[in-house]
């Protein structure tokens, strides 16, 4: 006897209207994920693409094999840091609303991801990010007046008006040129990272992409390279649950994680707390130090959630629980360690409360020397000239034509 097929199409649990439950994702306690040798083989940690890597408690301790070692000093420059990409975001976004920009991208919610990793790197290592990493900039002291010049598109704008907003660019700050085609960046960083280990260099590359790319053909494409050529790279993925307004089964398939897509290729894959900026540290530190030491690359699934809309022409409402974000039970990655210091003694409520007001100050005079050069709609635009250059040593006669019909 034969049967009609039937497609199997997946759908999220919950729709606008509904309550927010996560009662189905399940949580390990904080501390109780083994931490392997860093030359582990990825056949003997297979289960830790499928638990999550927790190191700070409900009560603001740091417990288990994975905390990490970082003075008092460094975690409050990582507040900071994370704090200020959050007043950044805040500002922009206002910005973006008042017409100033074309279009904006928030992190709310993932800035210990993109803050927390960078800090683990070294000088010379490059960072291929998605449109969520701004972060990595951030936290390795990037001026921000240029972050916002490029998102006002001005004549400070370091790319020249030639990129979307948010789409940064830094050599020197280890931030490849961000692409609007999704998923590019992962064959780039471990082709960039195997070449590192052709000139024998000591410099590693670090892949980034979100949970709904990874059904991208060069995300599969990169991991062969990555799996075959043992590349010194980090092949992170931030699942923040929503690739825009698809959930994240649909391009984790029949998986059960996106950690678990290294299995298929040999490589070692862990999942953390994406809220979590000691855990953060922790596994970046770890896959680092795997890569430095020619023991190939490793995949890192980032647990999170994406707070804010996917950009300024997003409405989230329209395909989730209005509530659902403040509802993640990993909580908000800036209170995490803001209690975390707080426990340790290095901070406290009132210092919090003035460290907000200095960095909101400081963003906002930034702001204003942004704009004293220009906005979308206003001031000084980067020339049309740039058009014609950064692309051939030696113009080609049409482009010498053109540019000289134009004036420039």
């Amino acid at each position: 006897m034969t049967h009609p097929l039937r497609l199997h199409v997946p759908e999220p649990t919950l729709r606008p209207g509904d309550s927010p439950d996560f009662s189905g994702v399940p949580i390990p306690k904080a501390g109780s994920v083994r931490r392997p040798p860093v030359d582990a083989d990825p056949e003997d940690i297979r289960d830790l693409a499928f638990t999550i890597i927790r190191v700070m408690d409900r009560k603001g301790q740091a417990v288990g094999d994975w905390a990490p070692d970082i003075d008092d000093d460094e975690l409050r420059t990582g507040l900071r840091h994370m704090m200020l990409l959050r007043e950044y975001d805040a500002r922009m976004l206002m910005a973006q609303r008042q017409g100033k920009t074309s279009f904006y991208m928030q992190h709310l919610g993932e800035e210990a991801i993109s803050c927390g990793f960078r800090r683990e790197l070294q000088p010379g290592d490059m960072n291929f990010p998605t449109y969520r990493q701004a972060g990595l900039l951030i936290a390795d002291d990037y001026p921000m007046l240029l972050m916002m010049n490029q998102v006002y598109s001005n004549e400070g704008d370091t790319v020249h008006g030639r990129q979307l907003p948010v789409f940064y660019s830094s050599k020197d700050h280890g931030f490849f040129s961000i692409s609007g085609n999704l998923a590019t960046q992962y064959p780039q960083a471990v082709g960039w990272a195997m070449a590192s280990a052709i000139k024998g260099a000591t410099n590693i590359a670090a892949a980034w992409i979100g949970d709904g790319s990874t059904a991208e053909n060069d995300f599969h494409a990169g991991l062969v390279f990555a799996s075959t050529y043992q590349a010194p790279v980090v092949l992170n993925i931030v699942n923040n649950q929503w690739a825009i307004s698809t959930f994240q089964g649909i391009a984790r398939g029949g998986s059960g994680t996106f950690a678990a897509r290294g299995h298929g290729f040999g490589i070692p894959a862990l999942r953390v707390d994406g809220n979590d900026y000691l855990a953060v540290r922790a596994v970046a530190r770890w896959a680092a130090e795997r890569a430095r030491a020619n023991l190939g690359p490793t995949l890192i699934e980032y647990v999170t959630y994406r707070v804010a809309g996917h950009s300024t022409s997003d409405d989230p409402s329209a395909y989730r629980p209005k509530e659902e974000g403040s509802a993640w039970p990993l909580g908000d990655p800036i209170l995490r360690l803001r209690d975390h210091l707080i426990a340790r003694g290095a901070w406290n409520e009132e210092r919090h409360t003035q460290a907000a007001a200095e960095i909101r100050a400081e963003v906002i005079a930034t702001q204003k020397e942004a704009e004293a050069i220009g906005t979308l709609t206003s001031g000084r635009l980067p020339s049309p000239a740039h058009m014609f250059e950064d692309v051939f040593e030696t113009p080609t006669s049409h482009l010498v034509r053109q540019r000289h019909e134009m004036g420039v």
